[in-house]
């Protein structure tokens, strides 16, 4: 099994190399906030991406973190439907 996620490259906040130099990641709340999700759920997506990050080649880290999303996307369903 293989997880996915579409974080954005970016400069942070006081980095002082070249623009052109990404030095971190931007993940998308927007996607969730829509969904209706607050604090307390994106403490459960960086449980997640934890979990993953710490054993990346663990299957029962992957199912892990894929039961959390699976159960965070069925609290919070998209408000347009499905496509």
């Amino acid at each position: 099994m293989q997880l996915t996620s579409q974080p954005n490259r970016n400069t942070v906040p006081g980095e002082t190399r070249s623009p052109f130099q990404t030095s971190g990641i931007r993940l998308g709340a927007p996607a969730c906030t829509s969904r209706g999700m607050g604090e307390e759920e994106f403490r459960q997506i960086a449980k997640a991406i934890d979990i993953v990050l710490r054993n990346p080649e663990s299957d029962k880290a992957r199912d892990e973190a894929k039961a959390i999303a699976m159960k965070l996307c069925a609290a919070f369903p998209l408000p347009y439907g499905t496509i």
